[in-house]
């Protein structure tokens, strides 16, 4: 995908953070802390995911469905590509 490699650094940026939260997510559970505090990081943690798919899936839809250079057959392939992996997402 090389709307991945473009955008690298932000990418693993996301990655680190969500990383990050999964670390404090763990230590919270370890520690036995507050029900309210350990929910609020799964729902930190599940925006930060969703964030970062919304961020690769935009990347790859620009790359492989805007532009001009695709074939309809390369598009009708990406896009089925494309839903399949939502589908599987959004399950």
């Amino acid at each position: 995908m090389p709307h991945t490699v473009k955008e690298k650094k932000p990418l693993l940026a996301r990655v680190r953070r969500i990383q990050g939260q999964a670390a404090a997510l763990e230590r919270a559970l370890e520690q036995e802390s507050d029900c309210s505090a350990v929910l609020q990081q799964i729902a930190a943690i599940r925006g930060a995911v969703n964030g970062l798919m919304a961020q690769v899936l935009e990347g790859h839809l620009r790359e492989h469905l805007g532009g001009d250079e695709r074939t309809p057959q390369e598009r009708q392939e990406d896009l089925e590509q494309v839903l399949s992996v939502l589908r599987s997402y959004l399950k």
